[in-house]
């Protein structure tokens, strides 16, 4: 791949990743760690693929707290492109931050936002993407990538994909934003062929993002350019920002309006948004009927699959149990199946509820 003009890469990374608890946590979340066994992270993963397309034209957006591991994670990106969040807002403004960042920057700007904890199989086919959205994106358009779905899911948005789109090949108009269906609805949206997973990857000309934001919240989008032009305010005025997902606070309302395109991918994408989804990822590697993140001598399996890691030092025997997940860390262990690996996130609840924060 090569570089595209004018493009940067704006990288939220925050969020607890709770239901991979106890390996991630609000101190180190999902997208600090390697969850691949490739011995990169997910940001460092993240950082990998678009390298190649932005040079050094790279934002992250994280908290506070992370804003240390993150520049050791990632040597290449610059203290001052490392934005740091004083609170959690959500995407919206994370995103417009730095869309307001970059208005002032580069006038030429067209920029890309993509969740720091995602896996992508195919790098290429992800930069091919991303190549057709920016494209789009130049003419004034709200481009998301949409993710061709590989079974029916009820964890994910989607995207119905209208007419192509007029000179770029590959773009289709969107007709809607679709909130998790339920699996019956989901079976029958990947039987018309007119629907996509929402990945909430967005490409856009900065200005385009934030006037499409004014046109629902101006106060927003005012609150968002006076940071930029004044960064030491950032502290005192980020509280006050409205705690909204970018999705909803700009790219459905634009959808309503036929203001969204959409580049349907098949990229080999994942959010490994839990065990399960974790195992079938970690399967792929590996013929063994119980799957090991860590050191595999740690773990004895005796007619069991599932996954275990071990990541406590500890040796674990899992005998005679089907889709089983054991997860050992120094202070907690998880033992849970596949089909409850959503479940998870309770537990971090009630530790909270507990007084059990330094767990979570």
């Amino acid at each position: 791949m090569t570089s595209i003009d004018n493009f940067w890469a704006v990288v939220p990374a925050g969020g607890a990743g709770t239901r991979l608890w106890p390996m991630s946590r609000s101190s180190s979340p999902k997208f600090l760690r390697d969850l691949t066994g490739t011995g990169r992270s997910l940001l460092q993963g993240t950082w990998d693929r678009l390298a190649p397309i932005v040079d050094d034209r790279f934002l992250v957006v994280t908290g506070q707290s992370h804003r240390e591991a993150v520049s050791g994670q990632l040597p290449e990106v610059s203290a001052e492109a490392i934005v740091a969040e004083p609170s959690a807002r959500d995407s919206m403004a994370a995103i417009g931050l730095a869309a307001a960042m970059l208005e002032l920057r580069d006038p030429d700007a067209v920029m890309g936002s993509f969740a720091a904890d995602h896996v992508i199989a195919d790098p290429a086919a992800f930069g091919r993407a991303v190549e057709v959205a920016a494209a789009a994106a130049r003419d004034d358009w709200l481009v998301t990538i949409g993710i061709d779905p590989t079974f029916p899911s009820s964890a994910f948005g989607y995207i119905h994909l209208g007419d192509d789109l007029a000179g770029h090949p590959g773009a289709h108009a969107v007709q809607e934003f679709v909130e998790k269906p339920s699996v019956d609805v989901a079976e029958g949206y990947l039987a018309t062929g007119r629907y996509r997973w929402n990945a909430g990857m967005f490409v856009v000309r900065p200005t385009v993002l934030l006037e499409l934001l004014a046109e629902q919240d101006p106060d927003f989008t005012a609150a968002l350019r006076a940071i930029a032009a004044a960064p030491e305010t950032l502290e005192a005025a980020w509280a006050s920002l409205p705690k909204i997902a970018l999705d909803h606070a700009v790219a459905e309302p634009a959808a309503a309006a036929g203001r969204v395109v959409v580049v349907p991918a098949s990229i080999g994408w994942d959010d490994i948004g839990d065990f399960d989804s974790l195992a079938t990822l970690l399967e792929d590697t590996t013929s063994a009927t119980t799957t090991v993140l860590g050191d595999p001598a740690l773990v004895q399996a005796v007619d069991a699959t599932g996954l275990v890691v071990p990541a406590g030092g500890k040796m674990i025997a899992v005998v005679g149990l089907d889709d089983v997940v054991v997860v050992d860390t120094p202070d907690a262990l998880l033992v849970t199946t596949r089909a409850h690996a959503q479940s998870v996130k309770k537990v971090v609840a009630g530790l909270k509820d507990g007084g059990r924060a330094d767990l979570t």
